[in-house]
């Protein structure tokens, strides 16, 4: 079993240091710790930590596993494996070339070192790119991510509906021109759609010459399901962006879809699986003054003791100001291997 903890960046070394073997991978946002290992797949992320007070330290998240942890790097994917699952990292550094190849690049990448290592199965994705929003001979450049990342998908014969994995894309102003991260295994999982949206990669082609290739959510495994793994999720009504300018009222929003989801995942495992207040969170917040307003409704809908954690990040339409992602546990999630 995998779990993941969100840490300050003190909190994240003093960790690091008694977590033993069992490190998967660890992300930094926007700062990794000063040793978080050699050989531990890593990168650092340029979108900034919202968490309370001034000054808020950077934020990490460290993938954990329970066993004994094989690394190595593949093709310029640096991997992680742990019993059923693999952990990888893919970054390419500014001028690394057009946003539309190193979509294709890095997927293909990883299909490829995916199918020599036996892993057969993703079921979630994290993707950050460089102004996302931004033109790049005449097309957005999320537009030119979603090309490149379709066209790896269906050279590797990966386009198959209901086993599409759980995705997010999200854009910073500086860093690495895109990183990858992604969660694999040997068994498959199941997707998850949420009635209250059209499915992304079948969006009309108002939003792109090729639609955003993921699930709204994934279940691993596709039987006895005991992880959940919700994909960015924003103020979205069928295909729709509801609320434009409104930031209160896109987050709530946000939260209905979040509760669809859940409640299609639960519909397709069992009542009870996997409680929202339980899981893990992570709220991107387009503009930082936006955050307090953000972090209430959240909080009215989710508790305080949630654990909830803010990045400054642009999200992948112009018009969307929030976006909130998830993991979730059947039952309680598993404790931190010893030291």
């Amino acid at each position: 079993m995998l779990h993941i903890e969100y840490l300050s960046l003190d909190d994240a070394t003093d960790y690091l240091s008694g977590a033993g073997a069992g490190i998967l991978g660890v992300l930094g946002f926007p700062a990794l710790p000063t040793d978080c290992g050699a050989d531990v797949p890593s990168a650092c992320v340029a979108a900034a930590s919202l968490g309370t007070g001034i000054d808020a330290p950077a934020l990490c998240e460290v993938w954990v596993s329970e066993g004994p942890v094989r690394r190595g790097t593949d093709g310029g994917v640096r991997y992680a494996i742990a019993g059923e699952f693999l952990f990888g990292v893919v970054s390419f550094p500014e001028g690394a070339g057009a946003i539309r190849d190193l979509a294709e690049r890095a997927y293909g990448d990883i299909f490829a070192m995916l199918g020599k290592h036996e892993f057969p199965h993703v079921v979630r994705f994290w993707n950050y790119l460089t102004r996302i929003n931004e033109d790049e001979d005449g097309l957005e450049r999320y537009r030119h991510f979603n090309i490149g990342r379709g066209a790896a998908f269906e050279a590797a014969g990966r386009f198959r509906e209901g086993a599409i994995p759980a995705a997010c894309a999200l854009g910073t102003d500086a860093g690495n021109a895109l990183t990858v991260y992604f969660v694999a295994a040997r068994e498959g999982g199941r997707a998850v759609e949420n009635p209250r949206q059209v499915s992304a990669y079948r969006y009309p082609p108002e939003h792109g010459p090729h639609s955003p290739t993921f699930s709204r959510a994934v279940l691993y495994p596709a039987n006895e399901p005991r992880m959940l793994f919700v994909s960015g999720t924003a103020s979205i009504v069928g295909h729709i962006t509801a609320h434009a300018g409104d930031v209160v009222a896109q987050t709530r929003e946000t939260l209905v879809n979040l509760r669809a989801i859940f409640a299609e995942a639960e519909r397709l495992s069992r009542a009870g699986a996997f409680a929202p207040r339980d899981a893990s969170y992570k709220v991107y917040v387009r503009f930082a003054a936006d955050v307090e307003a953000v972090r209430r409704e959240v909080a009215a809908a989710l508790g305080g003791e949630a654990d909830v954690n803010y990045l400054r990040a642009d999200i992948c339409r112009d018009d969307l100001l929030v976006e909130i992602e998830a993991i979730a546990y059947a039952g309680c999630p598993p404790g931190p291997p010893g030291p």
